[in-house]
């Protein structure tokens, strides 16, 4: 239920197909839409249900697969329950096959993608076998037909993938939480309901487990309270071995590998081994990733930022003067204080330029005196950017918005925003134009 385009409909079809399953897809999206999934799944037989969910399907089903981007209180999903019918997740299929001793969890509102691929690429650095898959475009059950029997699987939990080891009762061995801000009110029904969601990482760990959690953060340290197994604590102040050579910068990246080095020496990593990884990682891509410089002006690609707190962190972490693209779709979420930092470097932000949507609208007011320029598309954007900024501004994508709407998801916001400066870079390539 709901194949998607991030790839994880894919290639959980392709793992039951591979298992003998008969396989039905349903989507409420159409055909057209959902091209480049279907095209990945040409070779098979398959059947397809598109632009509507057949309430029949899921009473009738042996089995029902949920995407984590379908709410738990669907009334298909209640519909296949009523009749008998197992619902599944990506994730409970997985641990099923995975034992949770060699997987490390990572979740939080902010940075855990960051996290999780730092703890990947230092065992890979340290010479250990190493997966990375989860909320990041890499399914895990795609890894199970090739996984090594000795390698260490780290993934990337969201709080909606987390839902479906509830009913299973299981968590990975080792967790991290990075943090827990606000984020996704418009799927939860209040902050703690969030909080719940997220805290099963730990909820169901054993005696011996690890939990890496935030000093720093209310919820994450009132996890440790229910947390079964041990606890390790990091903040933004702890020391990172080989910190000084790092490729990335800020207090939260900071943070981010602090809580990565508590799970890197408990799976026997050295500090020598830490201080190397640190020192070759480059970051990962759409966040707060500099891809090109134009005139003097650098351009950041911050799309994952889809929260105001995300936005504060850009804003705080990287050099102004600043050309700010914001804006988008509603999660419903506070934007009290981004608009007092904004409102406190005015001086620092020339414009805003706005993308369209219901959140923008709610953002704009809570602008008031910045100059602001509506556009209608990302080009738009991009283009309207590059003519308020000035040699030595930033112009920075950190939409503090969900993308829906205008955009498939948040990385087609970053790819189209990284088309769109290529578009510009090309009549400059014979002065300043470079990649980032």
């Amino acid at each position: 239920m709901g194949l998607g385009l991030h790839g994880g409909g894919v290639a959980m079809v392709r793992f039951l197909c591979q298992r003998g399953a008969r396989v039905l897809a349903t989507d409420l999206r159409d055909a057209e839409t959902l091209a480049p999934s279907l095209a990945q799944l040409a070779d098979l037989d398959v059947e397809f249900v598109l632009g509507e969910h057949r309430r029949a399907d899921f009473a009738g089903a042996d089995l029902v697969i949920r995407n984590p981007a379908v709410p738990e209180d669907s009334p298909y999903l209640a519909a296949a329950r009523a009749s008998g019918v197992p619902v599944e997740m990506e994730m409970g299929l997985f641990f099923a096959e995975c034992e949770a001793d060699r997987v490390v969890g990572v979740t939080g509102t902010r940075g855990k993608t960051t996290t999780a691929t730092f703890i990947w690429h230092a065992l890979r650095s340290a010479g250990r076998k190493a997966e990375l898959a989860g909320n990041m475009r890499i399914s895990a059950v795609g890894l199970l037909a090739g996984l090594d029997p000795e390698a260490v699987v780290v993934l990337e939990l969201s709080s909606w993938q987390l839902e479906g080891l509830v009913q299973h009762q299981i968590s990975p061995a080792r967790a991290v939480v990075t943090n827990l801000l606000d984020d996704h009110l418009d799927r939860y029904p209040s902050r703690d309901a969030y909080a719940a969601a997220k805290q099963t990482i730990v909820a169901f760990q054993r005696p011996g487990d690890l939990a890496v959690l935030n000093s720093e953060n209310a919820y994450t340290t009132a996890f440790a309270e229910s947390a079964p197994g041990r606890v390790a604590w990091f903040s933004a102040a702890d020391p990172v071995a080989g910190w000084s050579r790092a490729q990335i910068g800020g207090e939260h990246n900071r943070a981010n590998l602090a809580a990565a080095s508590r799970v890197l020496v408990d799976l026997g990593l050295s500090e020598r081994e830490i201080a190397v990884a640190v020192a070759s990682f480059k970051g990962v891509p759409y966040r707060q990733e500099s891809v090109a410089r134009i005139k003097g002006v650098n351009w950041v690609n911050d799309t994952t930022s889809t929260t105001p707190d995300a936005a504060i962190a850009a804003l705080e972490g990287l050099s102004p003067p600043f050309v700010w693209i914001a804006g988008g779709s509603e999660k419903h979420l506070d934007f009290e204080s981004l608009a007092e930092l904004a409102g406190r470097r005015r001086k620092q932000i020339r414009a805003v330029v706005m993308l369209p949507g219901a959140a923008s609208e709610r953002l704009g007011r809570s602008l008031a005196g910045q100059e602001l320029h509506p556009v209608a598309t990302m080009p738009d954007a991009v283009r309207t950017a590059a003519a308020l900024a000035s040699p030595g501004d930033t112009v920075l994508l950190s939409p503090a918005c969900a993308s829906f709407g205008l955009f498939l998801n948040e990385f087609d916001r970053g790819d189209q925003f990284n088309e769109a400066v290529r578009a510009i870079a090309e009549p400059a390539a014979g002065g300043d134009a470079a990649g980032g």
